[in-house]
């Protein structure tokens, strides 16, 4: 049926700046600066990802510069004031790293980005170490895909399977990354099914339908039909 989704090893970023876990504040910064990234991979030994960096862990500094929070805060937050007071990478970092593996779908990816609530992630390999990074606006790449490319792999992938001729008579268009399918076909409850399957192709924006059914053909078993197709 549809064919293989695309994952993270397409549109991850392998040139990737890493720190160790000695690294300091203010080169943290720096790199984050010039290198115009929200968080750093921090890695020990062969590369192995121990943990993440992030702006957010860099800002409880400057949050918490301005004196003493109240004791209700200090309970709540904790871990946040500990970060306050970090010097390192390793005692600034987020640990254990969320990462994801090379051969994650990006619909894997995206999820994981949006439960977290996170910008970037590191990719491992199974040992853990570092192979790239996927962002948000990596996952976006998706839907740079031309529009020609997703009919073809919708016509082929899926038409061809659900709607097959001579049953079937139907034209997929694609315009913006949206996919139309527009004819005659013979099982309309195939419809819902289709558009599931149309949705999982990567770079599908939306899929439209401007469908009818297709006459059954006439049969002997049949006499109205066919007296009515012998008819002027």
């Amino acid at each position: 049926m549809p064919g293989t989704p695309h994952i993270v090893s397409d549109v991850m970023t392998t040139t990737v700046v890493s720190v160790g876990r000695e690294a300091p504040f203010k080169e943290l910064v720096q790199l984050m600066r010039d290198w115009q990234v929200s968080a750093l991979p921090v890695v020990e030994g062969e590369g192995r990802v121990v943990g993440v960096v992030s702006e957010a862990d860099l800002l409880h500094k400057e949050e918490f510069r301005d004196g003493d929070p109240d004791r209700y805060t200090q309970l709540r937050r904790i871990n946040d004031l500990a970060k306050a007071g970090g010097l390192t990478a390793g005692e600034l970092m987020t640990s254990p790293a969320l990462t994801v593996r090379p051969a994650a779908t990006l619909a894997q990816a995206a999820r994981i980005l949006a439960r977290a609530k996170v910008k970037r992630l590191p990719v491992t390999d199974d040992l853990g170490v570092l192979q790239g990074v996927v962002s948000r606006a990596d996952l976006l790449k998706v839907f740079l895909r031309d529009d020609e490319d997703i009919a073809e792999e919708v016509r082929r992938e899926i038409v061809s399977y659900l709607f097959p001729a001579p049953g079937s008579v139907l034209r997929v268009d694609v315009h913006d990354g949206v996919v139309t399918l527009a004819g005659r076909i013979r099982d309309t409850s195939l419809i819902p099914v289709a558009a599931r399957l149309v949705r999982a192709v990567e770079g599908v924006v939306d899929v439209d339908f401007d469908l009818s059914p297709h006459p059954a053909p006439a049969t002997a078993a049949d006499p109205e039909r066919t007296s009515e197709a012998g008819r002027p």
